[in-house]
């Protein structure tokens, strides 16, 4: 592997870090007292890859990571990567045919790690499980050891496949020095130091996770408290006895978070980082102080785009500048819009794929580079980029647009509201009509009253929005259909809305 624009790879960058600060910890365990120093991930990284190498995994093998243990999970995915294998994340909220199922999706596998039980095999795979305690390789098990020599090590990748919006996931490979790049980005746009000490909920199957959280911290030679859920109960508290510095979240935890009370941020607490999915006004608003940090990104970007900067006054409705990439909008037709003009948000640069794999969806690259990202938004003139939505998302009533972003600022400006999601109706005058879904907020040991809400909801938009972006109906429900990151599956709420 060859550094990247004088940087070192992520094998070299590991043993660095080792050999400078071998005992502070890399990363913690929210929930016990188990931490894994830097010397111990280079440790494992050395064992891991011998193991590799005697099983026969070769560059570019593939390595289904099916391990649900956080601090595991992490070892056994960057050991992959750092010796230029494929590393491919389980989901292990699937059932426990899910590796093979992935392995099928990407042509084979060269082993699974696994720490839970498996009840299919993988074909031509062996298996090996990883010692908690010691984050060193078990026993290979379930399949013969092929016992030839693996290749020279090429750079390594992670396979992850997108959630999209319509149709089969995209699977994306995302290069060793795209991961990196990125990584380097978020830790100089954050100023993440080696003083720092974040906190991540969030899978460890997501690139937001594996960029933002693993590499960044290790770029800056940091410390990672991880947990292998969000639990509202508590948190601040937890944070201020970790003394974390930044908290890398989604609007989802960040809406309960606000709405459960008015945030206790520990005196350590340097910034909030919110990813995934648009930050709702209200719930900025309702964050108080706290320097946030608002994002855009995508699988295709190994997480981050753009971000708005830490010393940079808030603007509602926006997710920043380029970080590292280039932002451009377009019409219908291709042609580049003028500032503040609201289209089709096209990407291009280090951090963004140049395809997906098996020549899928090649429709949305150019021959310059440029991907479309399936987003709808405008960028000012100074740069900085505001979302309206995903271009399946966004409501044709009559030939009047209505983006749902701002039919659900309105709604949850009423503090009775957790959640709101506007999705279309078909209609069959009109084409299709904006139906608003709301998730209320629990008042104590008494729940709202939905049909009083309902009704303020109504009288809300008809004051606020211009008759066609008012929702025809607006109904309240328990909760939605959502992604393990916790964003809402708007594509299964657009089912929810067909007329029976």
């Amino acid at each position: 592997m060859q550094p990247v624009d004088g940087e070192p790879d992520l094998r070299s960058l590991i043993r660095d870090r080792a050999a400078e600060s071998a005992e502070r910890p890399y990363l913690e365990d929210a929930r016990s007292a188990r931490v894994l120093s830097y010397r111990a991930l280079e440790d494992a990284v050395t064992a891991w890859s011998a193991t590799f190498d005697a099983i026969g995994v070769p560059a570019s093998g593939a390595v289904l990571v099916d391990v649900g243990d956080p601090l595991c999970f992490a070892v056994v995915h960057l050991s992959a990567v750092a010796t230029g294998r494929r590393a491919v994340p389980v989901d292990t909220g699937q059932p426990a045919t899910e590796p093979a199922r992935l392995a099928d999706l990407i042509g084979g596998a060269s082993i699974v790690v696994s720490d839970r039980a498996v009840d299919r095999a993988v074909p031509g795979a062996p298996r090996s499980g990883i010692d908690a305690a010691t984050f060193l390789p078990a026993a290979v098990r379930d399949g013969d050891v092929p016992t030839q020599s693996p290749d020279a090590p090429g750079e390594g990748s992670v396979v992850l496949f997108t959630s999209g919006s319509t149709g089969a996931p995209k699977g994306v490979e995302l290069p060793e020095s795209q991961l990196l790049f990125v990584a380097r980005a978020v830790a100089r746009h954050n100023g993440l130091t080696d003083r720092d000490r974040g906190f991540n909920s969030l899978p460890l199957f997501h690139v937001n996770a594996e960029v933002v959280g693993l590499l960044a911290t290790l770029v800056a030679g940091a410390t990672l408290v991880l947990d292998p859920r969000f639990r509202r109960t508590g948190f601040w508290e937890l944070l201020a006895e970790r003394r974390i510095t930044w908290l890398n979240a989604v609007p989802a935890i960040l809406a309960v978070l606000a709405k459960t009370g008015p945030p206790d941020f520990p005196e350590s607490l340097r910034f909030v980082r919110s990813a995934s999915a648009p930050l709702p006004d209200p719930v900025r608003a309702a964050l108080g102080d706290v320097p946030l940090v608002v994002s855009w990104g995508m699988t295709e970007g190994a997480s981050q785009i753009t971000a708005t900067p830490l010393d940079a006054p808030a603007r509602p409705g926006t997710v920043g500048v380029p970080v590292g990439s280039e932002v451009q909008v377009r019409d219908e037709d291709g042609t580049p819009l003028p500032a503040d003009e609201v289209g089709a948000l096209w990407v291009r640069g280090p951090g963004i794929v140049g395809r997906y794999l098996f020549g899928r969806a090649a429709e949305r690259f150019d021959a310059d580079g440029w991907l479309s990202t399936g987003d709808v938004g405008s960028v000012a003139a100074d740069g900085w980029v505001s979302l309206a939505g995903r271009s399946d998302d966004v409501i044709n009533r009559g030939g009047e647009k209505v983006y749902p972003a701002e039919v659900e600022d309105v709604l949850l400006g009423d503090p009775r509201v957790l959640e709101a999601v506007v999705v279309g109706r078909p209609d069959d005058v009109l084409g299709a009509v904006p139906v608003a879904y709301v998730i209320l907020q629990p008042d104590g040991d008494r729940d709202p009253d939905a049909h009083v809400v309902v009704a303020d909801l109504t009288a809300r938009a008809e004051a606020h929005l211009t008759r066609f972006r008012r929702p025809v109906e607006i109904i309240v429900v328990p909760d939605l259909p959502r992604a393990p990151t916790g964003k809402v599956q708007r594509a299964k709420v657009r089912t929810m809305a067909q007329p029976s």
